[in-house]
């Protein structure tokens, strides 16, 4: 994969680091010349989140990194690298109605060019996405 390399954020693998990860990717995304990153910014809570709450990430000392890449002016590249976990592999479901989660990987698969899993050696887990980030392409801008 081409592309400018932007950032890597480490970050402890708590709750707390998803808000920070949202805003330091919308922030290094829009300093590179990126108009639109609401739902980019969107996609990293959700897969940050499920990073910190399905993986070893989670785990007292675990951490989680986030590398951004801007393939083109209008579209970015986002991994999010995990420490694994034993049992799940991250898949689109079909959440009931009265669940109050399950629709993270939905929404992203929604948003997203494209996304995928891949493993990372070591233990880790890679989630990738690929993202349009032209003004006027997010989905938050056709909701207003």
């Amino acid at each position: 994969m081409g592309g400018l390399f932007l950032a890597e954020i480490v970050l402890p693998g708590v709750t707390r680091s998803v808000s920070v990860a949202r805003r330091c990717v919308g922030e290094v995304l829009r300093v590179s010349g990126h108009e639109d990153v609401d739902d980019v910014q969107l996609v990293v809570s959700e897969l940050l989140t499920n990073a910190v709450s399905h993986t070893a990430s989670g785990e007292p000392g675990g951490f989680v990194t986030v590398e951004v890449t801007s393939l083109d002016a209008a579209t970015a590249y986002i991994e999010v690298i995990d420490e694994g976990a034993a049992v799940t592999v991250p898949e689109v479901r079909n959440a009931d109605v009265g669940e109050c989660g399950g629709r993270g990987l939905w929404l992203v698969e929604a948003v997203a060019v494209g996304w995928g899993v891949r493993d990372g050696g070591y233990r880790r887990q890679v989630v990738w996405v690929e993202m349009s980030t032209k003004s006027g392409t997010s989905a938050g801008a056709a909701r207003t």
